[in-house]
């Protein structure tokens, strides 16, 4: 276990360097030039020159990503373009606003998605599982934008249950955030809801044919035993990879979701800073995401055999 782990941080550090040098490469091939976004148009050669060299936008690519690694490092992702502000603040004072969100809308979305899933495995045929069907082709059909609109017009503007927009610290009120936070992580959850909630249904169908459940109904016992004990359990190596890999789809989400509610996250500021040409913000945000995807992957590896015994992460079953 020990010898897979520090296998798979290796893996991880080099992941995370080879990234960095993609998304610094791809953000100087975008076409305009920063320092003229930031000056104006009708600004002048020399206003232009020596912002750039402000910013260190005149040094070779190679010796601006060097300093870029080294800075990132020690926690410094330099200043924003845009507005001066040094990006670690700016991310201080957003992430912890998208990370409230996802938590929240992956929490909903778990156990919406297994209740769905167990439901619709237990009446297969009837009613329940219809439902539980619609519930998921809604989830992956819909737009979240349009969702999110929906939502607002019908709950928030026309019979006043949660609020359009706003958001309260979760460490100032948290019941405040939570009533805040709910309706935009109902929107954020409701696609990987579905995708849990297919997922779990099929695992446990084929989990519930099998010969150990067979023996376990032959020796007497009850259906709801035998489902939460062997269906459950098992479908769970399912459901953990599948959050693990869908939690990219929330921090994309919550870009849409955070501008649809007026959020103040990280996914907002993601967007405003892509189309501001804002390096600094962007490098160091897709960085984080970065790592935050590695370590999480990581954490899925790692529950496979605490959730299922026989699994051994180094292969062996």
């Amino acid at each position: 276990m020990a010898r897979y782990l520090l296998t798979r941080v290796g893996q991880s550090i080099v992941t995370i360097f080879l990234s960095s040098m993609v998304v610094f490469a791809g953000m100087r091939l975008l076409p305009g030039d920063p320092a003229v976004s930031l000056a104006g148009e009708e600004a002048t050669p020399a206003r232009i020159a020596a912002i750039r060299a402000e910013y260190g936008l005149d040094r070779p690519v190679w010796v601006q990503y060097a300093t870029f690694l080294r800075n990132s490092l020690h926690g410094d992702f330099g200043r924003s373009l845009r507005t001066g502000t040094p990006v670690s603040e700016l991310i201080r004072s957003t992430l912890p606003v998208t990370l409230w969100l996802a938590a929240y809308a992956l929490l909903i979305s778990v156990v919406v998605g297994l209740i769905l899933g167990v439901v619709a495995e237990r009446f297969r045929g009837r009613w329940p599982e219809w439902g539980a069907n619609l519930v998921a082709m809604v989830g992956l059909s819909v737009p979240s934008f349009w969702l999110g609109l929906l939502a607002i017009l019908f709950l928030s503007v026309d019979h006043h249950v949660f609020p359009a927009s706003g958001y309260v610290p979760m460490m100032q009120d948290p019941a405040r955030s939570l009533y805040h936070l709910t309706l935009p992580a109902l929107v954020l959850a409701l696609a990987l809801a579905a995708v849990v909630m297919r997922q779990t249904r099929a695992s446990m169908i084929a989990t519930m044919q099998s010969d150990y459940v067979r023996t376990a109904r032959a020796k007497g016992l009850r259906r709801g035993r035998v489902l939460v004990r062997y269906g459950l359990r098992n479908s769970l190596i399912v459901v953990v990879t599948i959050v693990g890999l869908q939690l990219g789809g929330l921090i994309s989400g919550a870009v849409v979701t955070e501008s649809i509610f007026g959020l103040p996250g990280f996914g907002k500021l993601t967007l405003n800073s892509v189309f501001s040409r804002d390096y600094p913000v962007v490098q160091a945000v897709v960085l984080l995401i970065t790592v935050g995807y590695v370590l999480i992957n990581l954490a899925v590896d790692a529950l496979y055999s605490v959730i299922n015994p026989r699994i051994r992460v180094a292969g062996a079953v």
